[in-house]
């Protein structure tokens, strides 16, 4: 525990010595540049299974000739990348503590424009979630279609899998995550080559084999916005790119810079995948076919109908059942920025053991299922959601970007500016053509969920602001004075819980009221002339004051009193000491009847009365007492 003693860079003896940054015990919690790799790209990696069939599958509409513009198309996708990844080099450079868009729009371009960066950001996480799970789940019904029945169980138990990992920590998720990525890399960089080199002819038509094809007529031209449409939906690859810029401060010391290099191995697989692939589908000359995947396909040319086959399929499975490890890791540190900044409650922003932002992995599990639920793990339900709102943070991200280089002036800042710029242009257009050819199919959720994420923020923060200016943080406040102090017992019988209770209240306070409800029927007007006898035999100094209930409430006569009280003493303090048994085996809350929560939610609403909730430990050998229901008003119905 440190002691501040008011002056700076002061140790105390023995309670422990300053540490260099970079060396805490938080540290081995952290991400190196491999893991970092495996738990932050696990969305952009699983993109290269459905990024170049988003391709052919819209330039199949223009049929063989069309076809053959899916490298061009690729190639002008990869250069978005290339600009992509040196644009978010500069990013984490320029905003080490994450973020990434939000960071950059939030300083560059305005507050508002800041939460719409952040608002979309946490829409692709969110989407990016379910569609991962989804995806994933499909191929493996693909495979077992007996389970396809069960197919939103299983999603629900792959998203509670990696939400349990992630509980434990980044470190953890990358350790788990770091083989099936391998695995998914290894298998397409070997695909890519064994295809390459393989001689004699090829053909996919053992994986497409009894499948309709879906290529389009003969066309012997094909419109700019055909490829328009084909580029804009082939740069659903490219999400994930911002994951690592992000998420910085979840790497190790010196995190910025690892960061970076962990974003250039991203970018450098993706762009070679993607190629690769491309390259690979005009070489076995692929026709798309209903049912069956174009990786499906072009494992099936390169390698052969064999057990590399099954191999791929497996590990892209896998990779994709995981990619949603990606939003774990970007989107509850990106919460952690929006609370700082007082968007969201600060309860996201707060850490727990293993660096771990518990309250946002919850939160992204909590969302993420409900999606599921209500697509009922169909992968087609949530794809025309998915894309639009990462692409809105990576405009929002370039524009800012050069605003920033306008502002800095460094050396070579205007050919850095004209590179970010380029990235604006080519994203915006992204947007605006995914967007309306995708309006219909359920992109204008996205379209309408946005701006009631940003009005949410607004909320969010002006509740905040009015809290500030009723509280005054780092104002000197008037000196504290003593005012005299009113303590409140609600009780219910005679015990040693009422015992306790009574002596923490004197404790507590200069004046002790004990109170208790009386109700109209006859067994608890019996009761109640019980505890009066019992109470003058006992005397424990404490008065006690009967509150008549026409009903079966406690709350609300209680609340009343204390109503009462305030009003005739306005100079004291009232506190309303509420007893309650703790059990010692967690089953046994069940057995509690949960009246103190009742009088505590009653206070609280209608009264400003200090609530102390007193807790009585029980041992083992005292469970029965529990079952007797010694804490407030045992036996009696809660109205």
């Amino acid at each position: 525990m440190a002691i501040h003693t008011g002056k700076p860079n002061i140790a105390v003896e023995g309670l422990g010595k300053a540490e260099p940054p970079g060396t805490g015990a938080g540290e081995r919690h952290k991400l190196t540049a491999l893991q970092g790799l495996a738990a932050l790209s696990l969305d952009a990696m699983a993109s290269v299974a459905y990024g170049p069939e988003a391709i052919v599958l819209v330039l199949a509409v223009a049929g063989a000739y069309g076809m053959g513009f899916t490298l061009p198309v690729t190639l002008a996708i990869a250069v978005l990348l290339a600009v992509l990844v040196a644009s978010y080099r500069q990013v984490i450079a320029a905003f080490p503590d994450g973020g990434g868009s939000y960071a950059v729009a939030r300083r560059h371009l305005g507050r508002r424009t800041g939460l719409v960066a952040a608002g979309s950001l946490v829409l692709d996480y969110v989407l990016n979630v379910a569609v991962s799970v989804t995806a994933g789940v499909a191929a493996l019904t693909s495979a077992f279609p007996q389970l396809y029945g069960e197919r939103t169980w299983i999603c629900l138990g792959v998203l509670a899998l990696v939400t349990a990992v992630n509980l434990r920590g980044v470190v953890d998720s990358a350790k788990a995550f770091l083989l099936p990525t391998a695995l998914f890399v290894g298998s397409i960089l070997a695909m890519i080559v064994v295809g390459l080199l393989r001689d004699g002819p090829v053909s996919t038509a053992s994986a497409g084999e009894g499948h309709a094809s879906a290529l389009g007529g003969s066309a012997t031209a094909v419109g700019a916005l055909l490829l328009l449409k084909a580029f804009a939906a082939g740069c659903s690859a490219l999400t994930g790119v911002e994951a690592v810029a992000n998420a910085v401060p979840s790497f190790r010391a010196p995190a910025a810079r690892r960061a970076q290099r962990t974003e250039v191995a991203l970018g450098a697989l993706l762009g070679v995948m993607l190629i690769g692939l491309s390259v690979l589908i005009g070489r076995f000359h692929l026709q798309p076919v209903e049912g069956v995947t174009v990786l499906a396909q072009l494992a099936d040319a390169s390698f052969g109908h064999n057990a590399a086959f099954y191999v791929v399929q497996f590990a892209t499975m896998v990779l994709l059942a995981l990619a949603a490890n990606t939003s774990f890791g970007g989107l509850p540190v990106l919460m952690s920025l929006l609370a700082r900044d007082h968007h969201l409650p600060h309860v996201f922003a707060l850490k727990a053991d293993r660096q771990v932002h518990r309250h946002g992995v919850l939160a992204l599990a909590v969302v993420s299922a409900l999606l599921l639920l209500l697509s009922g793990g169909d992968t087609n339900t949530l794809v025309p959601l998915f894309a639009i709102g990462v692409f809105v943070g990576f405009t929002i991200c370039q524009v800012g970007m050069v605003r920033h280089w306008h502002g800095e002036q460094v050396e070579g800042w205007r050919a850095k500016a004209v590179l970010n710029g380029c990235g604006a242009l080519l994203t915006g257009v992204a947007v605006v053509v995914v967007t309306a050819t995708k309006f219909t199919e359920g992109a204008w959720l996205v379209v309408l969920a946005l701006p009631l994420l940003v009005l949410g923020f607004e909320k969010v923060h002006r509740a905040y602001g009015r809290i500030g200016d009723r509280l005054e943080p780092g104002r000197v406040p008037e000196p504290p004075r003593r005012a005299h102090s009113l303590v409140v017992v609600p009780v219910s019988g005679l015990s040693t819980l009422t015992c306790k209770a009574l002596t923490a209240a004197r404790s507590l306070g200069d004046e002790v009221l004990a109170v208790t409800v009386i109700h109209p029927e006859p067994e608890d007007r019996r009761a109640s002339e019980a505890l009066r006898r019992d109470w003058e035999l006992w005397n424990p100094g404490v008065a006690l004051v009967e509150i008549d209930s026409q009903t079966r409430a406690l709350g609300r006569p209680v609340s009343g009193y204390v109503r009462e009280l305030s009003a005739a003493r306005p100079a004291s303090q009232i506190t309303v000491l509420i007893p309650e048994t703790q059990p010692a085996q967690l089953w046994q809350h069940l057995l509690q009847n949960q009246r103190g929560a009742v009088v505590a939610h009653a206070v609280r609403r209608d009264t400003d009365a200090v609530i102390c909730r007193l807790r009585f430990r029980i041992t083992d050998k005292e469970d029965a007492e529990v079952a007797t229901g010694a804490d407030v008003g045992a036996g009696r119905e809660v109205g």
